[in-house]
């Protein structure tokens, strides 16, 4: 049930359903957002020094502490985007949080294809793109859904972060 001030009727339903709720939107918003900047930085970037200042700050991003993040959100999102304290603006803030886990995790998957199916793929006459969807992404989605879910797991035991930007 419900939170109460009577002991015998207290609950944890409201908490439970809101952390479902964030939840999800966190999961809508980071995973595609990650697995995508996965694929572009690991896929078509070239390598060359702008890719490693984002690869760096990437790296470093993955090490700042949730406050900052709440802090981060509780201004961009809340204040600047007016999304007031509400469910979104804790969600994206959570997105912020966990994206760059998804993206090392990522990235990291791509690089442990090996390249010789790549190779057998442009052979046959595969483009690009449909090596990546049809031959990289297969192999490489175990690992990528396993930073995800440890990337998720960190974001449900955050809850400074809500705190801050959500209002809860």
């Amino acid at each position: 049930s419900y939170p109460s001030r009577k002991p015998e009727q207290a609950g944890i339903l409201s908490a439970l359903v809101g952390t479902i709720y964030l939840m999800i939107l966190t999961v809508l918003f980071a995973f595609p957002v990650g697995v995508g900047a996965a694929i572009y930085l690991e896929e078509y970037a070239r390598h060359h020094w702008f890719s490693r200042v984002i690869e760096v700050n990437i790296a470093n991003l993955a090490g700042v502490p949730s406050i900052i993040y709440g802090l981060l959100g509780l201004e961009l999102f809340v204040r600047a985007m007016g999304f007031d304290r509400s469910l979104l603006a804790g969600a994206l803030t959570m997105a912020l949080l966990v994206l760059p886990i998804i993206i090392i995790s990522g990235r990291e998957a791509l690089r442990a294809v090996p390249p010789s199916i790549r190779e057998a793929s442009y052979a046959l006459g595969a483009s690009r793109w449909q090596t990546i969807w049809y031959q990289v992404l297969p192999l490489a989605f175990p690992v990528i859904l396993t930073g995800a879910i440890l990337a998720f797991s960190r974001a449900i035991g955050e809850t400074m972060v809500v705190a801050i930007a959500a209002g809860m």
